[in-house]
């Protein structure tokens, strides 16, 4: 089966500056097809024009195409995918496990949602709702959070010093890889326990391409572990890195790239709501 060249983003939480940044990148590297692991909204200051944006990438209500103002603006794209985060579960049922913080602006992301033309509103609510937090793509599987536990268990680097945990997450997968995201850290995980923490020079744009060589689970004979992809977070990095972070695959092969976007930007608009803590502004220059 041949793989389209394809972008993994995740988490980009109504980050228009830096969604807008990772695709038009994802674009000049040549993608062909877009998969979302969920979280386009929350945290951030620009839900409806995300959500928009996304359901045009991905084909939601049609063929997929690459939106006007970025390059190769118009031309088709292979349909994609969007995932189910735990934001926009929470925006739907309800943010009660969320803190406070998190909260206040899923609150506010849904009344913002709910506020624009009725047409734009039911188109909104009608596609958030057949959103799911997990899919099996060809020879990958994708989830939110993680293979066991798709809208909220994290992955975290520590994870791959716990084999019961490994063995937990990794018990349900059905391919060879699985692409996560939610924990807003990159990172490639063995279910051998080996880790691959990916780092992005200062100056640079990305490291990789690099044979992911996990398990083709066609092959009984095949006895290499498989692999667990967090492809870290477009909206709002949590690695201590401000640089937004997306991944490109090609079947075989992972690129890890890591961006420099108008942050200064994304936090103005933050702090232009004024249901909005200062908390999620602030924390965007961090990284954390």
């Amino acid at each position: 089966m041949t793989t389209p060249l394809t972008a993994l983003i995740s988490d980009l939480h109504s980050n228009m500056p830096a969604v807008r940044t990772a695709v038009a990148d994802a674009l000049e590297r040549g993608v062909q097809r877009f998969v979302c692991l969920g979280d386009v909204v929350g945290y951030g200051a620009e839900p409806r024009e995300t959500l928009g944006f996304v359901m045009e990438l991905v084909g939601a209500e049609g063929p997929a195409r690459i939106p006007e103002g970025l390059p190769r603006a118009g031309e088709a794209l292979e349909t994609g995918v969007c995932l189910r985060g735990n934001h926009e579960d929470g925006l739907l049922v309800t943010p009660e496990d969320f803190n406070p913080k998190a909260r206040a602006a899923i609150e506010w992301t849904r009344d913002e949602l709910a506020s624009g033309p009725p047409a734009e509103r039911q188109r909104f609510f009608d596609y958030l709702g057949e959103l799911e937090p997990e899919r099996v793509d060809g020879t990958v599987q994708y989830a939110h959070g993680s293979p066991r536990d798709p809208l909220r268990e994290y992955v975290i680097p520590r994870d791959s010093q716990d084999p019961d945990k490994l063995a937990g997450i990794f018990g349900p997968m059905t391919r060879g890889a699985c692409f996560i995201g939610h924990s807003h850290v990159p990172a490639v995980y063995y279910e051998d326990g080996r880790i691959y923490l990916p780092k992005v020079p200062a100056g640079e744009t990305a490291v990789g391409p690099f044979a992911l060589d996990a398990r083709d689970p066609d092959d009984p004979a095949d006895t290499r572990s498989r692999a667990i992809v967090n492809v870290g977070s477009v909206g709002q990095p949590r690695d201590g890195d401000p640089r937004l972070s997306y991944v490109l695959f090609d079947g075989d092969n992972v690129t890890f790239v890591r961006l420099s976007y108008d942050l200064d930007t994304a936090a103005a608009r933050i702090r232009a709501v004024e249901a909005l803590p200062e908390y999620l502004a602030e924390r965007l220059a961090r990284g954390r």
